[in-house]
């Protein structure tokens, strides 16, 4: 059996960071849906976790999504959330708005974009140094999302001066995006991450993830009951899922050649020791060539991983110097951050499993 090849994002196409452009009349929307192509408002929900994969191979517990029309997109790379919800809103790839990760270098620390916190314990950074682009490429977008996120760090980066409507409950979600789109606005954002957290803590297998996908068919299909007939419901993921289970590796082989880590288990990237570079690179494509594809940050960055050059220098210094990222189910291990290794189900690499997400579309059945 030949290995595995990477899935390469397929920025400026049918891509995650080009839905918003399409949608806001941007770029050409003609691979949208097209439900989503005629809606007086289209209600935009990002379901976290919910990769391509999930959606085929559980299409028999979830039959309400199994009634949209549309098909898969590559997602960004790292298929991680932090990219991946800031190329959503912002309509660019991660080189562009320079969140590259779930834990990214920064000024000799590293942040946890997520947590919004310094593994140094300094005071974290203002949100507009990190990211400075507009949400929604300047459009003012309602956005239904977690009541407690209106305060984060990673709100304010991704979906800066967006009015925000929190929700606690999933039936306040879905009077959200029903109130919002009799208000008549065209687009509403829509984010819940159920999926993800149930992956996260207990894998892909039964019962546990079964049970969250047909709650989140259902709560597809209470949206298309609340939506009127000329709204369409776009249904998108941020990534996919991989099961990583106990097989977390710590970095032994090269250890004493990184002076640090940041990214994620299955997108790591290293520090070398200053001018051991090559020394990193070279160790790291022995110890685990056969099981990641080790890259440069040149070989990522120049081969438009991450996104369409050029690179801005100030997002340039967020990545480290060699990229581990796992072609199997594996996740390597941060010193920094061991607590990872509790993760069942992990995401970030470019596997078809991770790289590939729904954009299905349906209209709504009121009227």
């Amino acid at each position: 059996m030949s290995p595995p090849e990477p899935v390469r994002p397929d920025y400026g196409g049918a891509s995650l960071e080009q839905v918003v452009p399409a949608l806001v009349g941007r770029v050409d929307n003609a691979w949208l849906p097209e439900p989503a192509r005629s809606a007086k408002t289209v209600v935009l929900l990002v379901l976290d976790g919910l990769g391509w994969d999930l959606v085929q191979t559980h299409r028999a517990r979830m039959p309400e999504l199994s009634e949209f029309v549309g098909g898969p997109i590559t997602t960004v790379a790292p298929s991680t959330t932090a990219s991946a919800l800031t190329s959503i809103t912002t309509g660019l790839s991660p080189i562009q708005h320079g969140v590259l990760g779930f834990r990214i270098r920064l000024d000799g620390d590293v942040l946890n974009v997520l947590w919004w916190a310094l593994d140094g314990n300094g005071r974290p950074p203002d949100a507009f140094r990190v990211q400075r682009h507009q949400p929604f490429l300047g459009r003012t977008v309602p956005v239904v999302t977690r009541r407690e996120f209106r305060t984060s760090g990673f709100t304010a980066t991704h979906l800066r001066d967006a009015p925000f409507f929190g929700w606690s409950t999933t039936s306040v979600l879905v009077e959200h995006c029903r109130t919002l789109a009799e208000a008549g606005h065209p687009l509403v954002y829509a984010y819940y991450p159920g999926v993800d957290t149930v992956a996260h803590e207990f894998g892909l297998a039964p019962p546990y993830l079964d049970a969250e996908l047909a709650f989140v068919d259902a709560l597809v299909g209470q949206l298309r009951d609340a939506l009127p007939a000329d709204a369409a419901l776009l249904v998108t993921a941020d990534h996919g899922q991989m099961e990583v289970g106990d097989h977390w590796q710590e970095l032994t082989a090269v250890q004493h050649l990184v002076n640090g880590c940041s990214g994620e288990g299955r997108f790591r990237w290293m520090t070398a020791m200053r001018g051991r570079a090559p020394e990193l690179l070279a160790a790291a494509t022995d110890a685990y060539g056969a099981d990641a594809w080790v890259m440069s940050r040149e070989e990522v960055v120049d081969g438009g991983w991450l996104g369409p050059g050029p690179a801005p220098a100030v997002n340039l210094r967020r990545l480290g110097d060699v990229a581990l990222i796992p072609k199997g189910p594996v996740g390597y291990l941060d010193p920094a951050m061991p607590r990872e290794a509790q993760l069942v189900g992990a995401h970030g690499s470019l596997t078809a499993a991770e790289m590939y997400v729904p954009l299905l579309a349906a209209s709504g059945r009121v009227g």
